[in-house]
Formats: C-alpha cells, sequence, structure tokens
C-alpha cells in the first residue's frame, strides 16, 4: 500500500481530515525551504504538496507566482527539488510527498526518466496542472511502473459527462479546486465545496481534497466536515514571506488544529 493510501486509510479510521499543506521547493532559498519542509510533519501536517518552481506558473496567484521566481533566483530547479525530497526521506518515511506543477520541466527532462528518479527520491503522487487528460498517456504509464500517484485536479466546471474522462487516470486522491480562478484569490461556499464533493463521490472512490481560497483554521475546519482533506498553499507561502519559517510553521499548526477539530 502506498504512503498516501495508508495516510488516509489512517486518518478514516481516527474519524478525520487531512491537512495538505502546499510550499514552493527551494522559497526563499533552499535551506529555509528545507528547514519548513522538515517541519511540516511534526507541525501538523498530513500530507505535503512541494511545488516545482517554474518560470510560468499560470494557474497560480501572486504569492505562488512570486514564490516561483524566488526560488528560480536562488537557484531553485527540478533536480534540486528531487534533492530537496531525499533529504526530507533521511528522517521521515511515512509521510506523503506529492509534487506540483507544470508539465514542461518533466517533459524537458524525460518522462520516463522522471518518474523513475522521483521515485527514488521518495516522491509519492504528482499533480501537473497543464496536463489535460486526454494527453495524460505521455506520463500515467510511467507514473504507475514506478509506483507513483497520478493526482487529478477537478474544478466547478467538471460536469457528470466530464467527470469520469477527469477521473479515468486518478489515483492517490482527488483534489478538488473549489474556484474558478487562480491560487490564492477568492474562497467557495461551505455548501458549495459540500455539494461539488457530494458529486464527485458519485464518480469515484478516492479521497477528495478540497484546495484554493482555503487560509484561517475555520475555513480548513469547514473543509474538513465535507471532504477527505484540505488544502492550504498561498498563506503558507505568504506566512514564509512575510515572517519567516517559524510563522509559516505556526500557521500549519493552527489550521492542523482547526482540521483536527472539524469532526469532534
Amino acid at each position: 500500500m502506498s504512503r498516501i493510501a495508508k495516510r488516509f486509510e489512517a486518518l478514516r479510521a481516527g474519524n478525520r481530515a487531512a491537512l495538505v499543506s502546499f510550499i514552493m521547493a527551494g522559497d526563499p532559498d533552499r535551506a529555509a525551504c528545507q528547514a519548513v519542509l522538515n517541519g511540516l510533519p511534526a507541525a501538523g501536517a498530513d500530507v505535503i504538496e512541494l511545488g516545482m518552481p517554474f518560470t510560468d506558473p499560470m494557474a497560480d496567484g501572486p504569492a505562488i507566482q512570486l514564490a516561483a521566481g524566488r526560488a528560480l533566483a536562488a537557484g531553485g530547479s527540478l533536480k534540486q527539488t528531487l534533492e530537496m525530497v531525499a533529504e526530507f526521506r533521511k528522517a521521515d518515511r511515512d509521510t506523503p510527498i506529492i509534487l506540483m506543477g507544470y508539465y514542461n520541466p518533466i517533459y524537458a527532462w524525460g518522462p520516463e526518466k522522471f518518474a523513475g528518479d522521483a521515485a527514488l527520491a521518495g516522491v509519492d503522487g504528482l499533480i501537473i496542472v497543464d496536463l489535460p487528460p486526454e494527453e495524460a498517456g505521455e506520463l500515467v504509464p510511467f507514473l504507475r511502473s514506478a509506483a507513483i500517484d497520478f493526482i487529478v485536479l477537478t474544478t466547478p466546471t467538471s460536469d457528470d459527462a466530464r467527470l469520469p474522462v477527469v477521473l479515468a487516470n486518478a489515483s492517490g486522491f482527488v483534489y478538488y479546486v473549489s474556484i474558478a480562478g487562480v491560487t490564492g484569490t477568492g474562497s467557495a461556499t461551505s455548501a458549495a465545496i459540500e455539494a461539488a464533493v457530494t458529486r464527485i463521490r458519485r464518480h469515484t472512490a478516492l479521497p477528495v481534497c478540497v484546495g484554493f481560497g482555503i487560509r484561517t483554521p475555520e475555513q480548513a475546519a469547514e473543509v474538513a466536515r465535507a471532504a477527505e482533506g484540505a488544502v492550504v498553499g498561498s498563506a503558507i507561502v505568504q506566512a514564509l514571506a512575510d515572517q519567516g519559517p517559524a510563522a509559516a510553521l505556526a500557521l500549519v499548526e493552527t489550521l492542523a488544529a482547526g482540521v483536527r477539530a472539524a469532526r469532534k
């Protein structure tokens, strides 16, 4: 059983949702980011999304765009991202890590070679924002061979006709993008999230995690009551940019407390 499956199985047994935390690899520099990455599990992150820095993060809002720019300016790269995962794995063999980003760097690396190298580093899943289901065959077979989950994105516009196509290659969990827009901009209502999660569950037995627009423990708790996971990215990235690693980890602690209390 994969680390992702084990983690969600354990969370189900404890009747709680996951806190899925996002940071950008190499932001603001490798050392500071490695310290945050290594500290996320103790702060309460159940699953970690690690952004792969890219020059054109078109699906991301200002906070994550700026984080990608800082990481690249400090020498960040896809190679460094895998090195950071390997460093994390020296001390933590249990927390799932998902890489999130765009297809171009993976295409340049070579999909088959990248899948093997990512598995060796300790990567558990991959979210590729700009790889549509119709073209996922370029990558998914290599991920399957490397035992890496392909985590798909669904959106408010993914209707019942489209969902089976989107979910055809899905494994690990399903990421529901709760707003039509870029990261860190707006927030969906709890009623809209609950309705969307209910609809997605009609098409898959995979856990559903909800992201985009979650910034506070209260918002995270609302999502945790409706879904299997709450994804927080821009708020953590902004805290890191404004106040440093300690503040980012402190925010994760408060978010984790909200998620853990949500179903009690």
